[in-house]
């Protein structure tokens, strides 16, 4: 009856039974930017902000948070993650989060590359408040994903 894979019949919220589908290699690309005050920007640059190394713990969180998805978003499949990598770029007033995931494995992980760039865009906030509250947090989504069933699917450019 119904289309949408999280819902049965009756339209009640399910887990996907992903069992009898075949372990594919796939990986997902998320990025997120945190716009910035210049002062924010700078204290991050040169490794002072009050907390300490920003970019460092940020990477840790975004890694910790990639593990920890099936846990935190309903109906995720708890995956045993292959790699992840959260890698950051400086723009003009911010930063960007660039969040790699991949397995070889019977699901995706597009929401394991989406929370890591998340929770690191939090992490970047939060170790940086005490210099600038109005960081805006913005863009989160996929860039990209391979594998699977539906194949391999790249955003257009924004």
């Amino acid at each position: 009856m119904s289309k949408l894979t999280h819902l049965d019949d009756e339209g009640a919220a399910r887990m996907v039974d992903v069992g009898g589908k075949p372990a594919t290699p796939r990986r997902a690309v998320a990025s997120g930017v945190i716009r910035m005050s210049p002062e924010a920007l700078a204290a991050i640059r040169a490794g002072n902000a009050p907390k300490g190394d920003v970019l460092g713990t940020a990477r840790v969180a975004g890694i910790m948070a990639a593990k920890r998805t099936g846990e935190l978003i309903p109906l995720c499949h708890p995956l045993g993650l292959e790699a992840v990598s959260v890698d950051f770029a400086y723009e003009e007033a911010a930063i960007r989060v660039m969040a790699t995931a991949s397995l070889t494995g019977r699901t995706g992980v597009e929401m394991e590359a989406m929370t890591a760039a998340s929770i690191a865009l939090l992490t970047i906030y939060d170790m940086a408040k005490a210099i600038d509250k109005g960081m805006v947090i913005s863009e989160v989504r996929l860039i990209e994903k391979t594998g699977g069933k539906s194949g391999d699917w790249k955003a257009q450019s924004a």
